[in-house]
């Protein structure tokens, strides 16, 4: 949001929560807000607890920018809550139809991270248009599960009705694994650091102990559990937050360790 905000000239707010229990004399200064700052961004660390709902907070966010006299257009964490949040994942969906016709095959499932939701109920949505909303399998890492899956199930059903999809989206249309996301939010298992480390040794790509680790997990678990049917095509949605590892300096560092 910083960047776009820098792209188009305009100022931009965002309020950080503290959604982690997690201690670190640079936690608060690196990552994704030593990068929203570089953008300009006037960043506001609150210390509010974990939650993927909205709160006082967000409305006192506003208010301080019109009294300013500001116009501000809210858009809530993930995008989840806002009304178009959905859509952005409808148009992964058609994009990703458009790849296969160029490829010449169709992939059978698509892993992806969910907390907020948006991301998830975008792509059951999209998918949903040739068959595959139950092959988005989202791979939880609230650890708050049922309040995930309710809010990936209602952002699915609105954007479902704004872009005419023709069909109900119902609870068993949302799948959600809630095996890889404990102990909580924002603090990575063994499954987890085992995934990061893997990936950045076999392929040179950076997941973190927050997200594209615990769903990166999950991927590699179900195929060496034989989830997926041999033979299967899958597609890993890698959402970003590499910027997140230099935040959680020890347990980088713990990787390091062959010991790990």
């Amino acid at each position: 949001m910083a960047a776009v905000a820098a792209h188009l000239g305009t100022k931009c707010v965002l309020v950080q929560e503290n959604w982690i229990d997690y201690s670190d004399a640079v936690y608060a200064r690196v990552g994704n807000i030593q990068l929203s700052r570089m953008m300009g961004a006037d960043v506001r660390l609150l210390p509010d607890s974990f939650d993927i709902g909205i709160r006082k907070i967000w409305q006192d966010a506003m208010d301080s920018v019109c009294d300013a006299g500001g116009k501000p257009f809210p858009i809530p964490a993930g995008c989840s809550e806002h009304p178009l949040g959905g859509l952005g994942f409808v148009g992964f969906a058609e994009e990703v139809r458009e790849q296969e016709a160029q490829l010449g095959f169709k992939f059978d499932y698509i892993v992806v991270c969910s907390v907020t939701g948006s991301t998830q109920a975008g792509m059951v949505v999209g998918f949903a248009a040739d068959g595959r909303a139950r092959r988005v399998i989202g791979i939880d890492a609230s650890a708050k599960p049922e309040q995930t899956h309710e809010q990936i199930t209602r952002i699915a059903k609105h954007t479902a009705e704004i872009v005419d999809l023709g069909q109900d989206i119902t609870r068993d249309d949302v799948i959600l694994d809630t095996r890889f996301g404990g102990p909580e939010y924002g603090f990575a298992n063994e499954g987890t650091l085992e995934a990061i480390r893997l990936c950045a040794r076999m392929e040179g790509v950076l997941t973190d102990p927050v997200y594209e680790g615990k769903s990166m997990d999950g991927m590699i678990q179900m195929v060496r559990n034989g989830e997926f049917p041999e033979g299967s095509k899958v597609l890993y949605e890698h959402l970003g937050d590499a910027p997140a590892l230099s935040a959680y300096r020890a347990i980088s560092s713990a990787m390091d360790d062959d010991a790990l």
